[in-house]
């Protein structure tokens, strides 16, 4: 796969996208500097208070002579056109031009360009297989042993792998154990959607036979008899992500994190129990909602009267026990989707406006 980078391009901004308006931070600022680390919704988080949505005003203008990347030290900057607000872009040496603010897919190969998302945090969920079926990586080679036949963590140290075919030489693999099941609830029923595959380590073939050898490139775990590898892909990974609301409405729930043990926050990485099979896309995006707290009104019904003064009596009947209210769902945050598979997807946590945990529920945007 050729990687697609999004172009952020010269735009003038509508504030209405059919019946939906656009809405504007009122503490925005009026010129903003791109930094090295910026993420396009960051930036557009400067500007809207829905940063996700910066693509419906994209759609308002499709039309594109002139795309261009936005840079670090390029400066964006908000005016007004009448009601409608304007952003222009300055470059050194360029001087300043209005830009409408277009959406184009081109192959492109800049790394000093802004990404949409933390890209680092992610990418080593772009390549690896991530989830398995039960029986899938028993087709796989496996390692049998290490050449001082103890526990491998460490670069250099050689294995010895079972299952290899004859053209693995000179090749690179990564190894892989068994994780733990990937369980939904959400749909009112104890549900397996799969099995986390646990990424170990890489390595490369130096010699064919039966066992084969390999050297450990890199290791985050250590190495035991029993792992699992799968060759390495060359395909160039997917990297730019262009925010969407999905093509209709989807809930589901939070039912993994990479290694969270209590409260999840921004940009971790969550697995939802939803995936293509119910419309999921890459890009969409989904707020994360908690359970609205269930409170006491101590107030409804009272036949207190005040005439009589008789505050005792009126400080009894609050203290007595009222009547349960729920209040609303809360959103907590809002999760992008980055990779899709038939039953789960991947997201990345962009917003985090309150604590998130496990089994939150969540609903697309």
């Amino acid at each position: 796969m050729h990687k697609i980078v999004f172009y952020l391009s010269l735009m003038v901004i509508s504030t209405t996208l059919g019946a939906q308006s656009i809405e504007v931070n009122a503490n925005h600022p009026d010129q903003y500097t791109v930094q090295e680390g910026d993420t396009l919704w960051g930036i557009s988080g400067q500007f809207l208070v829905e940063p996700w949505r910066w693509p419906e005003i994209w759609q308002v203008n499709p039309q594109i002579e002139n795309p261009h990347l936005i840079y670090p030290d390029d400066v964006i900057s908000l005016s007004y056109d009448g009601d409608s607000p304007v952003l222009t872009v300055s470059r050194a040496g360029m001087g300043s031009r209005t830009v409408k603010l277009s959406p184009t897919i081109r192959v492109n190969e800049t790394k000093r360009a802004i990404h949409t998302v933390p890209i680092d945090v992610i990418r080593p969920f772009l390549t690896r297989p991530l989830l398995v079926d039960e029986s899938e990586m028993e087709s796989w080679p496996y390692i049998v042993s290490s050449y001082e036949q103890h526990l491998v963590a460490s670069p250099g140290i050689e294995i010895y792998v079972k299952g290899l075919s004859s053209d693995a030489l000179g090749k690179k693999y990564s190894i892989y154990r068994l994780g733990p099941e990937y369980v939904s609830h959400s749909r009112g029923r104890k549900e397996v959607l799969g099995y986390e595959s646990i990424y170990i380590a890489d390595a490369e073939i130096t010699a064919y036979g039966n066992p084969s050898t390999a050297i450990i490139t890199n290791a985050v775990k250590e190495v035991i008899d029993g792992d699992r590898m799968v060759l390495q892909s060359d395909d160039e990974i997917y990297t730019s992500f262009m925010p969407s609301s999905a093509s209709s409405t989807i809930t589901g729930s939070i039912i993994s994190a990479e290694g969270v043990l209590s409260e999840i926050g921004q940009y971790q990485v969550v697995v939802l129990d939803r995936g293509s099979n119910e419309g999921v896309e890459i890009g969409n995006v989904f707020g994360v909602y908690q359970s609205g707290v269930v409170v006491e009104d101590k107030v409804i019904n009272t036949k207190k009267s005040y005439e009589d003064n008789d505050l005792i009596d009126y400080l009894g009947y609050m203290r007595s026990k009222g009547e349960a209210v729920t209040l609303p769902d809360y959103r907590a945050g809002v999760v992008m989707v980055f990779r899709t598979f038939d039953k789960v997807s991947y997201g990345l946590v962009m917003e985090a406006l309150g604590p998130i945990h496990l089994h939150d529920a969540i609903k697309s945007l």
